[in-house]
């Protein structure tokens, strides 16, 4: 089983004919992924990586029956892609560019209430469902079918966290990089309770990191969360100023809190084991399981 992404999934690219997105695409196509087409205003009728390229998501929508999109623009015009996006009612979309305005992402937020469309991202690695579909940037070679639901705020450890959990023999059911955003779309909880729900997903591991309240709110979801399952996590920058932004846009504290001592505190207190280090992520996970 997994969450979200399946072998089925039907993928279109907004910004198809970018050198990044078409490197990307074509690893998502030799992964496997089910790419259907892209969408580049102005190019609508040609053909990128042999696949039909519309001037509009709608329109690739109506012609694919594509069900996910990932988006590929520049910053300026990111948010405007990602609207007319949830307009055309794509259920998920996964958004990998980075520096998206924080006022961009406020309207994005506004037009997700009550659509019919999730977001992940942005400044997102993208979604991995292994040895089914990939949308995203991330590398595939470690990945492997099994019982981890992965969430996680950074792209460099998720790839860590991905390594070590195949060096304890630990497959994933999906890996999703939520981003590390002030402004985003799906959080932990969003994507916790989708990992509780998925049958197969024996254990969760969270990679969070310093700045906003996500894995407070998460903490507090789990402690009054009917159903459990075991969760590990690795809190990221202990030893970061606090009134500084260390890399992601999301990682400034400042409204005080935040701070991973607070995150690191919050989350033991609702039963998940936590990783005193970056380099014990994996045999914290398998311990969490009882392995």
């Amino acid at each position: 089983m997994a969450i979200l992404l399946d072998a089925s999934s039907r993928i279109i690219c907004q910004g198809i004919t970018g050198a990044t997105a078409t490197f990307h695409c074509e690893k998502s196509i030799a992964y496997g992924s089910n790419l259907v087409g892209g969408v580049r205003p102005g190019k609508g009728g040609s053909k990128h990586l042999s696949l039909p390229v519309f001037d509009t998501v709608d329109e690739a929508k109506s012609t694919t029956g594509a069900d996910v999109s990932l988006v590929f623009v520049p910053p300026q015009n990111a948010a405007d892609a990602i609207i007319e996006t949830i307009d055309a009612k794509i259920p998920l979309i996964v958004c990998v560019t980075e520096r998206v305005p924080v006022l961009d992402m406020v309207r994005v937020r506004k037009a997700l209430e009550g659509s019919a469309s999730r977001l992940i991202g942005p400044n997102s690695q993208g979604i991995i469902t292994p040895e089914q579909s990939k949308v995203g940037v991330m590398p595939t070679h470690r990945h492997f079918a099994g019982p981890i639901g992965v969430i996680s705020r950074s792209a460099s450890l998720t790839y860590e966290a991905i390594d070590q959990l195949y060096s304890v023999r630990l497959g994933q059911s999906t890996s999703i990089g939520i981003g590390g955003d002030a402004v985003f779309g799906i959080d932990f909880v969003d994507c916790l309770e989708l990992f509780l729900a998925d049958d197969k997903t024996e254990g969760i591991l969270l990679i969070g990191e310093i700045g906003g309240s996500a894995e407070e709110e998460l903490a507090d979801f789990l402690k009054h969360s009917s159903v459990k399952k075991p969760v590990a996590a690795y809190i990221a920058g202990k030893h970061a100023p606090t009134d500084r932004r260390m890399g992601h846009a999301g990682t400034v504290n400042v409204f005080g809190t935040g701070s991973a001592a607070e995150k690191i505190d919050a989350l033991a207190s609702a039963g998940v084991h936590m990783a005193s280090s970056a380099a014990v992520i994996g045999t914290t996970m398998r311990l969490a399981l009882g392995r």
